[in-house]
C-alpha cells in the first residue's frame, strides 16, 4: 500500500466509482473493476461470485487467476463447493473476512492440476446493496496470509460500490427483459386474435398458438397440452424452432408434477428428471434437447373447454425467473381469452344452425307437409270416384284405380319420411335427457328400446347434440338394415368422458353388400361428429352377431381454481 494510505484509498474508490458508472454489460464492467482494484492495491488475483441468495452461484468476473484455476475453461471456479460460498449461503458471511484458506487452491495442489503461483489464502468480502446480498469478492496475492484493517476497510468500501452497481444493473436488465417479453406478448396477442377469426377449433387454435410462441419468443422448447382427467395430451410443441402438431400422450413421469398446476398453484417450475420427462424428442436427426428448467402455467377457462397447460423451457437459466413467470401467466390469460372466443363462436354458429333447422322444419311443416297431406286426401277421394260402375268400364277404371292407389301409398310414405326429417331437424325431447329422447325416437321408428344410464353429470350442449345425432343415425340403421325390431341404448357418464353405445342382434355390418353401401355415409357422418369433438368412434359387427356402435367424447373436467 502507499505511504499515504488515506489519499491512496480515496484515489482507489474514485477510480472504482468512475469505472462502475460507465455504461456497458455487467460481466465486462466487473472484470474492468477487478483489474483496476488489483492494479491500485498491488494484489495479484481476484474473482467475483454472484449468488443473489440462491443455492447456485455464477463466476461473474476474474482477473489474474493462477493456471491451476484456469484449465478446462475455468471449471474449478464454476463447479464444486468452497468454504467462502458455504459461509455465504449459511448466512455467516456478513463482513470482510481477514483471511481464508482456499479449498479450490488446496484441491489444485492435491490433484496437481497446475501452478498456484504461491497463492494459498484470500480475503473474502460480501457484496451487498443495502440489506440484500448479491455475491462475494475474493482477492489474493502470493504468500499473503493477512490483510490489515485498512486494507479490509478499503475492500469493504469497494464491495459496497460493486454491490450497488450490480443491483442497479440487474434492475435495469430486469426492466429491459420485462419490456422485451411484454412487447413480444403484445405481438403474440395480436396475431392470436387474427387466428381466432378463422373459426378454427380449440385444437387448431393450440397449433396456431404454439407456432406463434415459436415465432415471437426465444424459448428453446414450448408445448400446449390438454388435461383429460389425470392425463395430459400434447396438442402441439416446438423444439429448437421446429413445430410438431402430432398429438401424443405425455409420459406418466412427466405428468406427475403437472397435476399440481391449477389444483395448488397457477404456475410451477421443474428441472432435472421432471423437465427431461416432459420433452419428447420428435426429430431423431437432432441431438436430444437438454433443458435447464421448464415452467408450466394453467390456462384459466370458463368451463367451455378442457383445461389447458402451456409449458416453456430453455437450455440455460435466464436469471429473470420472476419476470418470465409474470409473462408466462399473461401468455396463459391471452390464450384463455382466445380459447373462450373460439368456443363462444362455435356456440354461436351452432345456435345459428339450430335456428336455421327450426326455420326449415317450420317451413316444411307449413308448406310441403300440408301439400303432401292434401295430395294423400285427394288420391283417396279420387279412388272412391273411380270405383267401377259397370262391366264396360271395369278394365279402364281398374287401371286408373291402381295408379291412384300407388299415388296414395307414395304420398303417405313421403309424408311419413317428411315428418321424420322434421323431427331430425328440430330435435324435441332432449330436455328430458339424451337416453329418454333416443328411446322416444326409437319408439317412433317402431323399435323396442332397452335403455341404460350410468353416472350423473352435466353434458355440454354441443356434446349432447352430437350424441343425439349419432344415436339417431345408429337407430335409423337398425330399423333399415339390421332386420330386428329391438336395440340397446346405453350412456355412460364418466368423470372425463361420455360413452354412447347402440347395439342390436341383427345381421351385422358384413351381412350384405347393400347394407355396407347404405351405411358408409352414415358411419362416416357419425365418425366425423365424434372426432370433431376430440372423441373416439368405432363400429363393430360381423356375420349374424349384430352390431355395436360406440362414440366416446371427452367431457370438460371441473373448472380448476386459478
Amino acid at each position: 500500500m502507499s505511504k499515504e494510505p488515506r489519499v491512496h484509498e480515496l484515489i482507489t474508490l474514485k477510480t472504482i466509482a468512475e469505472t462502475l458508472n460507465q455504461p456497458g454489460e455487467l460481466a465486462p464492467m466487473l472484470t474492468l473493476v477487478l483489474d483496476k482494484l488489483l492494479e491500485l492495491t498491488g494484489l495479484a488475483s481476484g474473482w467475483i461470485f454472484l449468488a443473489d441468495g440462491q443455492s447456485d452461484y455464477v463466476l461473474a468476473a476474474d482477473c489474474g487467476l493462477p493456471p491451476a484455476l484456469l484449465h478446462l475453461n475455468r471449471q474449478p471456479m464454476r463447479t464444486g463447493r468452497c468454504w467462502c460460498m458455504d459461509r455465504y449461503r449459511d448466512g455467516k458471511l456478513n463482513n470482510a473476512v481477514n483471511i481464508m484458506s482456499c479449498k479450490r487452491l488446496e484441491d489444485a495442489v492435491a490433484y496437481r492440476s497446475g501452478d498456484t503461483r504461491g497463492i494459498t489464502h484470500h480475503a473474502t468480502v460480501p457484496l451487498r446493496s443495502g440489506s440484500r446480498k448479491v455475491g462475494v469478492l475474493n482477492v489474493a496475492a502470493p504468500g499473503k496470509e493477512k490483510f490489515s484493517d485498512e486494507e479490509l476497510a478499503l475492500l469493504q468500501s469497494v464491495a459496497f460500490q460493486i454491490g450497488g452497481a450490480v443491483e442497479r444493473m440487474r434492475l435495469y436488465s430486469a426492466e429491459q427483459r420485462r419490456a422485451d417479453l411484454f412487447e413480444r406478448l403484445g405481438n403474440f396477442s395480436r396475431s392470436l386474435r387474427v387466428a381466432t377469426m378463422s373459426h378454427a377449433g380449440s385444437a387448431a387454435l393450440g397449433e396456431q398458438a404454439i407456432a406463434l410462441i415459436a415465432a415471437q419468443f426465444e424459448w428453446k422448447f414450448a408445448a400446449i397440452m390438454e388435461r383429460v382427467g389425470d392425463d395430459f395430451i400434447v396438442r402441439a410443441s416446438h423444439a429448437r424452432g421446429r413445430v410438431c402438431i402430432e398429438p401424443s400422450q405425455l409420459r406418466p413421469e412427466g405428468a406427475a408434477w403437472l397435476r399440481r398446476i391449477g389444483e395448488k398453484w397457477r404456475l410451477a417450475r421443474a428441472s432435472g428428471k421432471e423437465a427431461a420427462a416432459v420433452v419428447e424428442q420428435r426429430n431423431r436427426e437432432q441431438p436430444p434437447l437438454s433443458l435447464a428448467a421448464i415452467a408450466a402455467v394453467h390456462v384459466p377457462n370458463s368451463g367451455l373447454s378442457l383445461p389447458w397447460v402451456i409449458i416453456v423451457g430453455d437450455e440455460e437459466e435466464s436469471g429473470h425467473a420472476d419476470i418470465e413467470n409474470e409473462a408466462l401467466k399473461a401468455l396463459g390469460e391471452h390464450f384463455a381469452v382466445a380459447l373462450d372466443s373460439v368456443c363462444l363462436e362455435a356456440n354461436r354458429r351452432e345456435l345459428a344452425r339450430l335456428d336455421e333447422r327450426n326455420r326449415i322444419a317450420r317451413d316444411l311443416h307449413d308448406s310441403v307437409c300440408q301439400m303432401l297431406f292434401s295430395l294423400s286426401m285427394t288420391a283417396k277421394g279420387t279412388e272412391s270416384l273411380l270405383a267401377p260402375a259397370g262391366d264396360g268400364e271395369e278394365r279402364k277404371t281398374e287401371a286408373a284405380l291402381l295408379a291412384v292407389q300407388d299415388m296414395q301409398a307414395l304420398s303417405q310414405q313421403a309424408l311419413k319420411e317428411m315428418r321424420e326429417l322434421i323431427m331430425q331437424l328440430r330435435p324435441a325431447g332432449l330436455e328430458t335427457g339424451l337416453v329418454a329422447a333416443l328411446s322416444m325416437y326409437g319408439d317412433k321408428l317402431g323399435l323396442q328400446i332397452r335403455s341404460q344410464l350410468s353416472g350423473v353429470r352435466e353434458i355440454p350442449g354441443l356434446i349432447e347434440e352430437a350424441l343425439w345425432r349419432i344415436g339417431q343415425e345408429a337407430l335409423n340403421n337398425v330399423r333399415k338394415h339390421a332386420g330386428v325390431s329391438a336395440a340397446d341404448v346405453s350412456l355412460e357418464l364418466e368423470d372425463n368422458r361420455a360413452i354412447l353405445r347402440i347395439a342390436d342382434n341383427g345381421c351385422g355390418m358384413g351381412g350384405a353388400g347393400e347394407r355396407a353401401r347404405q351405411d358408409s355415409i352414415g358411419l362416416a357422418s357419425m365418425r366425423e361428429r365424434t372426432e370433431a369433438l376430440g372423441g373416439r368412434f368405432k363400429a363393430i359387427g360381423a356375420g349374424r352377431k349384430g352390431t355395436i356402435v360406440e362414440a366416446a367424447i371427452p367431457l370438460p373436467a371441473p373448472n380448476y381454481s386459478s
